[in-house]
């Protein structure tokens, strides 16, 4: 028979560690972000589109003085056709990685939400083996009845891409223009 422990003694019960995620929705699923990797959410700003960019990368907004490309990740994902506009109002979260900045258009006010990290499984592997290089989904965390696709948003771009998005400064500059 096993021993009963008495109802007076606290048992010390292990807090899961938290984390927080922004979500939001694209297409029809939920998607989360960790906090972290957010610099702030915001109503999108003006966008000016860029020429010989992927078509997922709808422009480029000046957010609070910086310069930062606006990626579609609806697109980015083909969960909506390129040709659909985005209408409406949108909002963007500004995600800092080291080398950049980049803004996410969402359709939608992201939410906060506090989860345990232990019910954030492991994507199947055969989501990840779909796309080799595209190690971006951290897991997935079913909270309630909702499932919430978590993104390593430091992962969503390859590295051609980010190439592609950072202002180049490598090159010769050009010669200083006076006033005179």
């Amino acid at each position: 028979m096993p021993d009963i422990e008495p109802t007076n003694e606290k048992k010390v019960v292990k807090q899961d560690k938290l984390v927080q995620l922004i979500v939001f929705r694209l297409g029809d699923e939920e998607y989360g972000i960790r906090i972290e990797q957010v610099k702030e959410v915001t109503v999108t700003p003006d966008i000016a589109r860029m020429p010989k960019t992927p078509s997922f990368v709808k422009g480029i907004a000046n957010l609070r003085g910086d310069i930062i490309a606006i990626i579609d990740l609806e697109e980015r994902f083909k969960l909506r056709s390129a040709t659909t506009p985005l209408t409406g109002v949108s909002y963007t979260l500004a995600v800092e990685a080291k080398d950049y900045t980049i803004g996410i258009v969402v359709r939608e006010v992201p939410q906060p939400l506090s989860i345990p990290v232990s019910i954030i499984e492991k994507a199947p592997e055969f989501i990840q083996d779909i796309n080799i290089h595209d190690k971006y989904i951290e897991g997935i965390a079913k909270v309630d009845e909702r499932i919430i696709i978590v993104l390593d948003m430091l992962k969503l771009l390859s590295p051609e891409e980010i190439m592609q998005l950072q202002p180049k400064t490598e090159s010769s500059p050009a010669p200083a223009r006076t006033k005179g």
